[in-house]
């Protein structure tokens, strides 16, 4: 997908004109439609073998995402397919014109332009926090320019909108972001706070400001971590002649806890149109970074919130219940998928607020490198994501109630009770195949997730089968999932 593209080729009705950008994970085109003379562009994800999960996963969450967003500071969302069509895309109005990112080679930049640019951008996150979305990716190249001098902001593949699934929170555990930019709470899981883009948009200003980055550009997990106790080096250390306004509305972004920064986007744009305004405290005068003693403090906390992260992560849950069905729909819709998805479609009905988590499980190898490609080339990941959404399909469900995952894990019954426990899911429900001799010793996946998992398990069997009846002995792998 995303590969072979040229010219003239048409997808979804739209015809590619021209490669605009080749990213790691997308490429844009340039589109036209027929009696359609806007300006428009689409998004096409790349899906290869050995491919990042993360970035399929994230062009599902701006598929949810986007069309959800108005305004001038957002591109309007045009139209879209998933995953399980030919090609996915998205389709969106083109906004011609050169990113923020262009201004960081002239920096550092008088203050007064720092302040328009910060300005336009906090009013931008305003707007966007204001739809129930924080971006958790905000940097200069994902803020490009209206003719009006509007910030649009793009790019939404790592957001979280308070009232949709978080798909990145629910299957992945590491920091989602960028290095340079992400908060210390993003770097602790937490994706849930809009003050995380007040911090993304500090680091912007201090880098237009003085030319540096605040925190560098830290490659691990490890150096995002320290980020969790050690504060930024004022930006007058840099600039000795930096107003002490403009440090005072950086730092204050800057803060390491979300509780001392500024509150709202719309808060930090008055400031920076305002200067006269910026209540002068002692972040205004600071040169050095804090004492040791405030340091060693972060960090006592810091070391706190791991060993909290022994117990679920606590998280705005919607108050409807969860439901997740683990189905295994590797011989297609068998007999036993289809007995899944009818009891699947009695739960809902007895729970009309229930959200459906739809998951299989894709083998991988403990420590061999396995291939994410089939015969045919196609990426199973992607594969797992079509086939889970035509099998739900029938079920009726509106988008925003229910979601498809695909859990890459060399433990299949593990993949499922580690995601029921993470995501506090309410219901399990999984099939059973015909029980043989090998299955009763080892102990099925099904029976490993009924002993371990922290809820409800309906474990559903087809009518009329056997309970004795016998398979070829073989061994069990993620395709029986459920076994």
């Amino acid at each position: 997908m995303g590969q072979g593209l040229e010219p003239g080729m048409e997808i979804g009705g739209f015809t590619l004109r021209e490669r605009m950008h080749a990213g790691s994970m997308a490429s844009l085109w340039s589109v036209g439609r027929a009696g359609d003379a806007t300006p428009l562009v689409m998004k096409l994800p790349r899906v290869r073998d050995g491919d990042d999960p993360a970035a399929i996963v994230g062009f599902e969450v701006e598929q949810m995402i986007l069309p959800r967003l108005s305004g001038p500071h957002v591109p309007r969302f045009v139209a879209a397919a998933g995953f399980d069509a030919p090609q996915p895309f998205i389709v969106m109005e083109l906004v011609d014109s050169p990113t923020l990112r262009a201004r960081l080679d002239d920096a550092p930049l008088p203050a007064a332009e720092v302040a328009a640019l910060g300005a336009r951008v906090a009013e931008a996150l305003h707007d966007l926090h204001r739809q129930h979305v924080s971006h958790l990716d905000l940097k200069p190249s994902q803020v490009l320019w209206r003719p009006g001098g509007e910030a649009v902001l793009i790019d939404y593949g790592l957001s979280r909108h308070d009232r949709l699934p978080d798909l990145l929170a629910e299957e992945f555990r590491l920091p989602m972001g960028t290095g340079p930019y992400i908060s210390p709470e993003q770097v602790r899981g937490v994706r849930d706070d809009p003050r995380s883009d007040l911090f993304a948009l500090g680091v912007m200003l201090y880098h237009l400001a003085t030319g540096e980055r605040p925190f560098g550009f830290p490659q691990t997990v490890q150096g995002l971590r320290k980020r969790l106790w050690r504060d930024a080096l004022p930006p007058r250390a840099h600039v000795p002649d930096l107003p002490p306004w403009l440090q005072e509305v950086i730092l204050g972004c800057l803060e390491v806890d979300p509780a001392r920064r500024w509150q709202t986007a719309a808060q930090v744009a008055l400031l920076l149109r305002h200067p006269e305004q910026v209540p002068l405290g002692p972040r205004a005068d600071k040169r050095g970074r804090d004492g040791l003693r405030t340091r060693w403090k972060r960090w006592f906390r810091a070391i706190g919130h791991e060993a909290e992260a022994a117990t679920p992560v606590q998280r705005h849950l919607a108050a409807a219940p969860i439901v997740m069905v683990a189905v295994d729909l590797s011989n297609g819709v068998d007999p036993l998928a289809e007995a899944l998805r009818e009891t699947t479609r009695r739960v809902i009905q007895a729970e009309p607020s229930a959200r459906l988590a739809c998951v299989s499980v894709l083998k991988v190898a403990r420590i061999a490198i396995d291939s994410t490609v089939d015969a045919s080339g196609r990426n199973l990941h992607v594969q797992g994501l079509a086939d889970l959404a035509h099998w739900s399909r029938a079920l009726g469900l509106p988008a925003e109630r229910v979601t498809h995952h695909v859990l890459e894990a060399p433990d299949a019954a593990a993949a499922i009770v580690e995601y029921a426990t993470t995501n506090q899911v309410d219901h399990v429900l999984m099939g059973a195949r015909a029980s043989s001799s090998l299955r009763r010793y080892l102990g099925s996946v099904s029976s490993q997730v009924v002993a371990a998992a922290p809820c409800t398990v309906t474990v559903v069997r087809v009518p009329g089968r056997a309970e004795v009846a016998i398979e070829p002995v073989r061994e069990e792998t993620p395709a029986d999932v459920p076994p």
